[in-house]
């Protein structure tokens, strides 16, 4: 991203998080680990083949959902009735992400997420997780990175566009 559209990214995702709907997670949940049968609920997927994109959501009730990588996630957050009919997003505890360097599990709304890259994932184009900005903006100038966002900068506009 061009020095020049930081503010206007900064307003966009000032007027995306006002927007949004109001959900509020604990983060209380830790993380878990997928067995050989979990499947990706968006795109039926074994996740535990794929543990450098797996993404997860936690739910208050203490179940979850896996995910063979974050553009899953995303597709699943916005349309969680499809997905789950019995589901709305006021039943999510916490969202977990793989950061791309340390492979190791990160509070997904927390995480710089690069889009556009020439890394893919499991399901192609994919959201590239991070915990740390300066990681996101590395392999931002490494692998040809388009944008650097946030969690409530993430549109399902974004997501379609990676598909």
């Amino acid at each position: 991203m061009k020095k020049g559209n930081s503010i206007r990214w900064g307003g966009f995702s000032l007027a995306l998080f006002l927007i949004l709907p109001n959900v509020s997670f604990s983060g209380e949940r830790q993380p878990v680990t997928p067995s050989p049968r979990d499947k990706c609920p968006v795109c039926g997927m074994f996740v535990a083949k794929y543990p450098d994109f797996l993404a997860e959501v936690l739910f208050k009730d203490g179940s979850n959902a896996l995910f063979d990588g974050a553009k899953d996630l995303f597709k699943f957050y916005f349309q969680i009735e499809k997905y789950q009919p019995s589901r709305k997003r006021t039943d999510i505890d916490s969202v977990y992400v793989t950061d791309y360097y340390s492979l190791t599990l990160t509070d997904g709304l927390q995480a710089y997420y690069v889009i556009g890259s020439n890394i893919y994932g499991p399901m192609g184009r994919e959201l590239i997780p991070f915990r740390k900005e300066t990681d996101a903006r590395e392999f931002m100038k490494d692998h040809n990175g388009k944008a650097l966002l946030k969690f409530p900068e993430i549109t399902s506009e974004v997501i379609k566009g990676l598909d």
